[in-house]
Parts: structure tokens; C-alpha cells; sequence
């Protein structure tokens, strides 16, 4: 299971994120009313989907002893809220030696990665008040 923690005090729209000895600042745009020292929350779940396709990539091409010397991963994460619709399209290019079979079965272990997943499937998100 993996535990985040996210704490807001009285700077405008300032996050503190904490998970596993790490810290990140969350914030949203100057336009949004934040001061934009870090990723806003969509960029945060873009980036999410980036690097853990990229991970997943370079992790199985070491394995295979692949020639994979870089991965670039652009994803785009819109919300029509309208409709209520997301569409998430990722790009991704592969920088090395590798032939067409190899750059296939690329895309397909992409297309497995862990967050990857999560966000094809069912999602159930359930929320709880703390006792103070």
C-alpha cells in the first residue's frame, strides 16, 4: 500500500507532500491564485502516469539487456468537466537500438505499467473525517 501525506496551513494554496522520507511542494498557478512553486495536483497525476511508464520501461529493457539508452514520456491529462470526461494521451520515445519487435513489445509493457493500470480500471475512492 502506498501512504502520502499532504498538509495546507495558511499559505495560499501550498501543499506539503510527504511520502517514504520524500517532500514535495504542491501549489497551483499564479492565475489559479497560488504562487506556483510546484506541480499542480492534475500535473502531479500526469507526472505520475510519465514516470511510472518510463520506470517500467527502463526496468524491463535492463532485464532484456536491451540497447534502450533513453525513454522521453509526454502525456497530456484533460478533464472536460462538462461531460466529465478524461482523456489522458501519452507519447512516448524510445532512444536507442532496438528493431520493431522490440519497440512493439515496448509499448505493450507501457501499456502495464502499475499506474497505468490503476487508471484504466475501477477506481473507488472512499473519504473519512479524522477524530481530532
Amino acid at each position: 500500500m502506498t501512504h502520502v501525506k499532504a498538509h495546507i496551513a495558511h499559505e495560499q494554496y501550498q501543499v506539503k507532500i510527504e511520502a517514504n522520507g520524500n517532500t514535495l511542494i504542491a501549489d497551483e498557478p499564479i492565475d489559479e491564485g497560488g504562487l506556483n512553486l510546484g506541480f499542480n495536483p492534475n500535473e502531479l497525476l500526469a507526472a505520475s502516469l510519465a514516470a511510472c511508464t518510463s520506470i517500467t520501461l527502463r526496468m524491463y529493457a535492463n532485464n532484456k539487456t536491451w540497447d534502450l539508452k533513453e525513454v522521453h514520456v509526454d502525456v497530456d491529462l484533460e478533464w472536460d468537466k462538462t461531460s466529465n470526461q478524461t482523456t489522458i494521451n501519452r507519447k512516448i520515445e524510445l532512444v536507442g537500438n532496438l528493431d520493431e519487435q522490440q519497440r512493439t513489445r515496448l509499448l505493450s509493457v507501457a501499456n502495464a505499467c502499475p499506474v497505468h493500470k490503476i487508471l484504466s480500471n475501477t477506481i473507488q475512492v472512499i473519504t473519512n473525517l479524522k477524530n481530532e
